[in-house]
């Protein structure tokens, strides 16, 4: 007896289960271009720092642009919301695990300084560093003008899952195409998986979208709300949806891939799979500038009803300079990321990170352990 179909189920992958193939020409490392646009602004690196208050504060973000990249901070986090955040982060950092969440919760629930957001906004941009900012739909409208006024460079609009489309009785929702006609600089939005909503935000006029609900090392959406899509199937159908916009529009939107990649070879695969950009998170809370000082934890850990987010301890392994120039001192690719992405787009016959999109990409499960026996039996794999 057959059983009607309900619904059909397709297979979605992740770092883990696939592999670039080898171009049939390489290039020169040295001569490839890396270089990200998003509108009408250009960073040398195709990197950014996830809006976490555990990676960007003003130093870092300063530091980072220094070297090409671009840190977001988090405008309803600890920086804004005290007027001496390190303290608090102190206090964050030296909880016990079962005081943490509680910590968290009573730490996030103080009010959103106005007068704070400039401040720190400001100090980034005098000390020579470009800046974006995170901020939520609920309070975009009251912190973006503050944002825009201090001289912020790129607004992103950052929640669990985002649409083009919100329905409430209760409120209106952030209209994305409203917001971008209102503020004179690029509107970066997150985050989003599937191809549907997010050629619908690229319709609304956005210049960059961030792909990932879950993948963190920091978050537990995954496991407290069953919702996500692995990084490279996410990546893959957001990045045909920017082809589709492109050909209705002739306009480029970005794609910037967030969340879980731990060393170059998952960020290469990023790129391959269609990605402009990643969004780094614990990768940089292991750097020495990281504010968490080897902790770090996800924006939703504290959620006063809901957290979907954990404090976890990555350590720290080295400078932000060895993480992204090296010359590296370990070999598990978690340094001297700009090395590792300039080798991948030669080996792949790539000049460019737009050329990287066309790499063959196989489904391959046993990419990290084929050949690896010794590398596993000394826990190294």
């Amino acid at each position: 007896m057959s059983i009607p179909e309900f619904k059909s189920l397709r297979r979605a992958y992740g770092f883990d289960e696939i592999a670039l193939v080898p171009g049939d020409v390489t290039v020169n490392p040295d001569q490839t271009n890396i270089e990200l646009h998003i509108d009408k602004l250009t960073f040398p690196l195709p990197i950014l720092a996830a809006a976490m208050d555990a990676v960007v504060n003003p130093s870092f973000a300063v530091a980072l642009s220094k070297f090409g990249g671009l840190a977001v901070l988090n405008l309803e986090g600890v920086q804004t919301r005290y007027a001496n955040p390190s303290e608090v982060l102190q206090h964050i950092i030296s909880a016990t695990p079962a005081e943490v969440t509680p910590l968290l919760q009573k730490v996030y629930s103080e009010p959103v300084k106005a007068n704070l957001v400039g401040d720190r906004i400001r100090s980034i941009k005098q000390g020579g560093g470009n800046i974006a900012v995170s901020v939520t739909p609920q309070l975009t409208k009251s912190l973006a003008p503050l944002a825009v006024e201090a001289g912020v460079d790129i607004m992103v609009v950052q929640s669990t899952v985002t649409t083009a489309r919100h329905l409430s009785k209760s409120y209106k929702g952030l209209v994305f195409s409203e917001l971008v006609s209102s503020i004179p600089i690029p509107v970066v939005v997150g985050n989003c998986v599937s191809y549907g909503a997010a050629l619908e935000i690229m319709r609304t006029g956005i210049a960059g979208l961030l792909v990932g609900v879950g993948p963190g090392a920091a978050c537990t959406t995954r496991e407290v709300l069953g919702v996500g899509v692995p990084q490279v199937t996410a990546t893959m159908d957001c990045a045909a949806a920017r082809e589709q916009y492109l050909k209705e529009s002739g306009r480029y939107v970005a794609i910037i891939t967030d969340g879980g990649m731990r060393n170059g070879g998952d960020i290469c695969k990023a790129f391959a799979s269609g990605a402009d950009a990643v969004m780094l998170g614990s990768i940089f809370a292991q750097t020495e500038e990281s504010p968490g000082h080897g902790y770090h934890w996800g924006m939703a850990t504290s959620h006063t009803a809901l957290p979907r987010g954990t404090r976890i301890k990555v350590g720290m392994t080295g400078r932000l300079e060895q993480t992204l120039m090296g010359p590296a001192t370990v070999t598990d690719g978690s340094q001297n990321l700009v090395g590792a992405i300039r080798t991948a787009l030669g080996v792949c016959g790539a000049f460019t990170i737009r050329d990287m999109h066309k790499t063959e990409i196989v489904v391959a499960p046993a990419i990290k352990t084929e050949g690896k026996v010794f590398q596993m039996s000394k826990g190294q794999c």
